[in-house]
Order: structure tokens, then sequence, then C-alpha cells
């Protein structure tokens, strides 16, 4: 099981779990089949599988061998990552009143427009949001199975199962912290960062290392340099999410440009752009407050991201990017983890933070 092959065979991992779930779905009838259709159309649309790929290299870094018999199991168990990561998006795209994910529909408004199309009775818009979250509770429900069933031994299950809660809670916990800072209008750059932290850092990169760190059953100070480079690389990876929220080529990134400035979110990027304005230009402090949340025009969008360069907000977060990734390798280097595995960790922590989609 060599890095390059790992997406897909995270993907093999899950069309055969839903294979394992038909059965029980065909037999509801009704309609619920071409619902969970759409859902395993969602999962599998391609994607990095940047969780399964960082719980499966902190498993091989901590001595976890990929041509044991244990292997498969190990690679079900980091693959049902996606699947929380699945209904985390699902659930986001409501939240946020986003109209399309890489490149296709969001699943509220793709049935919402079923219902249009079929003539039902109520309102589209809500039929497709009642669907979606349902959509995304099965996707985490079916995340628990896919660990749950994933043949990990019951010493291994016992180990991972606080890190999952937590995960889970922390990952929760994040979206709160991101809809509460948008209706209060939390401007300040610690909110943005403990927002960064566990609605993003904590499920995408740190968990997914510490649970393939317990899986392989590693000691106390390789979970602690795991999680404080996981912490790292993961704000990181949110910094430079950031930036494609704004600057993202659509055609790239598969969302609109500047979905972030209409939605609302209270960015790192937009934070210190505030900060900056609010010393030196008030002004353009002003014209960020009017417009963030509002329906935007393309062009309005360009005036806004020329104020975030002009107030060196670009600049700022791209040298948080550098000093978190550096500080992540100093751990890494440092910790107990093998050769092979810290290689592959300074790799897939560069493409994260140097991604452009």
């Amino acid at each position: 099981m060599s890095a390059p092959l790992l997406p897909e065979l995270v993907e093999g991992a899950l069309r055969q779990f839903f294979v394992s779930r038909a059965p029980v779905v065909d037999s509801v009838g009704g309609g619920y089949r071409d619902a969970v259709t759409a859902l395993e159309s969602f999962v599998l649309r391609g994607g990095k599988r940047v969780r399964p790929s960082f719980a499966w290299t902190g498993w091989v870094g901590a001595g976890g061998d990929p041509k044991g018999t244990d292997a498969g199991a190990v690679l079900r168990a980091c693959s049902a990552l996606e699947l929380v990561q699945a209904g985390a998006l699902i659930h986001d795209d409501i939240i946020d009143a986003s109209t399309t994910r890489r490149g296709f529909e969001t699943v509220h408004i793709d049935f919402a427009r079923r219902h249009r199309g079929a003539g039902w009775h109520g309102r589209p818009e809500q039929f497709g949001e009642a669907v979606a979250i349902l959509l995304g509770d099965l996707a985490l429900v079916w995340a628990d199975d896919m660990l749950r069933d994933s043949g990990l031994d019951a010493e291994s299950l016992a180990r991972v199962g606080p890190v999952w809660s937590a995960m889970r809670t922390e990952v929760l916990g994040g979206q709160y912290l991101d809809i509460a800072g948008e209706v209060s209008a939390d401007e300040s750059v610690e909110a943005a960062t403990r927002v960064n932290r566990y609605k993003t850092a904590a499920y995408t990169i740190e968990r997914p290392l510490h649970l393939g760190a317990v899986i392989a059953g590693a000691d106390d100070a390789l979970i602690d340099a795991y999680r404080r480079f996981g912490t790292d690389i993961g704000l990181a990876f949110q910094l430079r999410d950031d930036l494609l929220g704004v600057f993202g080529d659509p055609h790239v990134t598969g969302k609109p440009s500047g979905d972030d400035l209409r939605s609302g979110k209270r960015t790192v990027l937009f934070a210190l752009a505030l900060e900056t304005a609010d010393v030196n230009d008030p002004v353009a402090a002003e014209v960020l407050r009017e417009a963030i949340g509002t329906d935007l025009t393309d062009e309005q969008v360009e005036r806004l991201r020329m104020l975030l360069i002009e107030l060196g907000a670009v600049e700022q977060v791209e040298q948080r990017i550098a000093t978190l990734t550096e500080r992540a390798f100093e751990a890494l280097d440092g910790s107990t983890a093998t050769e092979v595995g810290k290689a592959h960790l300074r790799a897939s922590a560069l493409a994260a933070t140097l991604r452009t989609a």
C-alpha cells in the first residue's frame, strides 16, 4: 500500500462499505435508495482523502506495517474519516447556504431541484435542506459503523474510542463557534483562530494522526509530537483555505470565488485586515464591515480582494502559514516517528499547506 495509491485504496474501502449497507437501505424502499445513492456519489466524487492519509501515515510512522495482516483493517478504520468529512461538509453547505461543492450542486440544492421538478407539495428549499440534514446524519452514523466494523482488534478499538469521541465533539464545537462568531460579528483574530483549531485542524490532521498513533500502540511522547505537528499543520491548512475562499480559481476549487466573503465567514484573513484597517484606514474598515455577509457582485468581491492585499492581510497569512509549518516540522523532526513516516508526513504537510484547491 504505497502512499500514491492511498486515495484509491480509501475509495475502494468506502465502496465496499456502501455495498455492505445496500441490503438494509434497499429494504426501506420509498425512494430511500435514490437519496442514499446521492450521498454515496458525494463521498466518492473525488477529493484528496487528506484525513485518511494522515491517519494512515500516522500509523506507519508509529511502526505500523503496511504489509502486515492488520493493514486492511487499519485502512478501513482510516477511511471512516471520509464519512465524518462528508457529514460535516453537507451540513456546512446548508449553514453557509452554499450552492456548489467540488463543481457540483450541493446536496440541499440538488434535492430542492428534484422536488421542484417533480411538482411535489411544500417548499422545495425546505425539502432540500431536510434531506441534506438526514444524509449528513447518515454519513456520521455510518462513520461510526465503518470504524466499528473495520476489523481492528478489541484492544485497538478501545484505544481509538476516546480519540474518536473527542474528535467528533470538537468538530461540532468548532462548527458552533463558527456560526456564533458570524451572528455576533466577533472580529478578533483569536476567535477566528479558535474556530480554525476546532472546526478544521483537530479533525483534519491532529486527530487523524492521533488515531493512527493509538492504533499502532504509540507511546505518549510520540502522540504528543504528532498532536503538536497536527495542530500547526491543521491551522496552516485552514489558513490556506481562507486564502482560497477569497482568491481561489472557482474552476479549481469547485466553489464560487469570494464565497467566504458572501457567506460572512470571520476568517483570520478578514480579522487581520480589520485589525490593520481600524488603526490605519477607518474607511477601509467600514467597507469591510458593511460588505461581509452580503450578496456581493463580482466587482465588489474584486474590490475587497484588493483591500485585503493592500492592508497586508494576505502577506500576514502567508507568514503565519510558513511559521506554523516550520514549527510543525521541528516537532516532527524531534519525534520518534520512523524515517519513512516523517518523510511522508512532510510531503503531506506541504501538499496540504501549498495546495491550490
